[in-house]
Parts: C-alpha cells; sequence; structure tokens
C-alpha cells in the first residue's frame, strides 16, 4: 500500500477540489487519510490563492466512517495504563485536529454528499462551512452502533447544527438521518436529484464565493466560528477588532463600482502564509 493520501487535489483557478477517492471501499478512512488530510489543507491555506474548496467522495457514497484497518491494524492502541491512555488521549486528538482544519482554513468549504456519510465522515462534513447532498444520502453516528463514543466530532459540533433532540436521537439510537429531513433542519442547504448535479451545484457555489472579496470571506468565516463558540458581546467586540485589522478600502471601491458598472470586480488574493 502506497504512503500517498487517499484522495486527490484539482484546481480550477481559485477553487479547489478534494475528491475522496477510495469508492471500492465507500471511501473509507484509513490513516493515510489522518495523516495527509491537514498538512494537505495547510498547503491550500498557505498559498493565498485558494478562494474556495469543494469536498467530495467518488462513487456511490461520500464516506462510509473509519476504515476498519484502524481498528486492525494496530493504530488503535491498548488502555491498559496509564502510559498507555496518555497515548490514546493524543492520538484522538491529532485525528480532531485533521479535521478541525476544515475550520481553520481560511477559505470557506463546502462538502457535496452523495449516499451514505456516517461515522467519521459525519464528523468531516459537520467541520464544513456549507452543506449539500443529493436526495440518496443519509447521514448516521456509527460509532454507537459498533460499541463505542464518537470521538473526532460530531458530539460538539452537530448541537449547534442540529436540535439537540435531534443529535441525541442520532447518538443513541443510532439511526439515520435522511437528506430530506436534514434539509428541513437546516443541516444541509439544498438536496439535489444525483451526484453529478449535486457536484455541479457544488462547483457553482465555490465559484460564486470565489467572485467575491478573499478578506471579507476570509473575515466572514472568522467571525461565524468565532461568535459559535462565544457570547454575544465577545463577538461583536472580536468582530470590531477584526473589521480593523481587514478593511480594504480598494476592495469596497472596486466592488461599489463593479455593481455600478454591472462589471465583475477583480480582487487580490490573500497574502501567502510564511513556511515554518
Amino acid at each position: 500500500m502506497t504512503d500517498a493520501p487517499p484522495f486527490k487535489i484539482t484546481r480550477d483557478g481559485a477553487v479547489a477540489h478534494l475528491r475522496l477517492a477510495r469508492p471500492d471501499v465507500s471511501n473509507a478512512l484509513d490513516m493515510r487519510f489522518w495523516r495527509g488530510l491537514g498538512p494537505a489543507l495547510k498547503e491550500l491555506d498557505a498559498a493565498g490563492d485558494v478562494r474556495a474548496l469543494v469536498l467530495s467522495g467518488e462513487g456511490r457514497n461520500f464516506c462510509a466512517g473509519m476504515d476498519i484497518s484502524v481498528f486492525t491494524g494496530g493504530a488503535i492502541m491498548d488502555t491498559d495504563t496509564a502510559a498507555q491512555r496518555q497515548a490514546f488521549h493524543q492520538a484522538a486528538r491529532e485525528l480532531q485536529d485533521a479535521l478541525s482544519m476544515l475550520e481553520r482554513v481560511r477559505f470557506p468549504v463546502i462538502a457535496a454528499i452523495q449516499g451514505a456519510c456516517v461515522g467519521a465522515g459525519l464528523d468531516m462534513i459537520a467541520a464544513c462551512d456549507l452543506r449539500l447532498a443529493s436526495t440518496d444520502t443519509y447521514f448516521r453516528i456509527e460509532e454507537i452502533n459498533i460499541g463505542m463514543m464518537a470521538d473526532v466530532g460530531s458530539l460538539q459540533r452537530l448541537p449547534l447544527l442540529l436540535p439537540e433532540g435531534v443529535v441525541r436521537e442520532l447518538a443513541y439510537l443510532g439511526t439515520s438521518l435522511k437528506a430530506d429531513r436534514a434539509e428541513r433542519l437546516g443541516f444541509v442547504n439544498a438536496v439535489l436529484p444525483d451526484a453529478e448535479a449535486l457536484l455541479a451545484a457544488a462547483l457553482e457555489m465555490a465559484h460564486a464565493i470565489a467572485a467575491k472579496a478573499p478578506l471579507a470571506i476570509s473575515g466572514s468565516k472568522a467571525a461565524i466560528t468565532y461568535a459559535r463558540d462565544h457570547t454575544v458581546a465577545d463577538g461583536l467586540e472580536w468582530a470590531a477588532v477584526m473589521q480593523g485589522s481587514i478593511w480594504n478600502t480598494a476592495d469596497i471601491l472596486g466592488a461599489i463600482q463593479a455593481r455600478a458598472t454591472k462589471s465583475t470586480p477583480e480582487f487580490a488574493d490573500l497574502q501567502p502564509l510564511p513556511k515554518p
């Protein structure tokens, strides 16, 4: 087995597309994925010229969750001793951090979801900014069905995206949330008829975002994420400081002039991040 991450990244101008590429196993997430996702996202963010990312999965299902090899190949550690429990805790944090990078990058991430999105797949899309689904999509906290608690994001992010009673239903019963109900509850932004229409809609949305001022989009993403975890008063103070740091007269005047002349505005990319 190659050590290359089991996903593909392509670019169309300012829009990047990350495709999970193990359709034969419904894009189950093996250790190559967990090791590769964070660095890949950091690299896209560091360039400064990515303005939106679409996250999709090849094949019939978006993601079947954690690959069985993670449980059987020695990646899951024993917890008999204090030292082993400490190591387990650190390993869990590293998995969490990989998905949290979807929140930390400066550009919005749009999940295009078809078929099954269960277990760690649900953890992953809960960290995305926007979610689109096809009519055959279903979501499930699969961990409870195999005797464990979900621990890489679903139980922390879903209560902020769905009614608490629905999250408890999924977490305790291990039942499926279908696309139509997920849309009614506001978890997904739209439901499309099939995978082809789904991906087209996600890419169209990404290009529309990419046409906006990158600093304003990046600031909006950061402000929404900050507000989620803080009081309104804290969020307002944070927004005032952030606005002062990213205020860009050139972007604002350019957008106003483009609107007046019915033309397409042009905005500078984000500043590339320094290499560590």
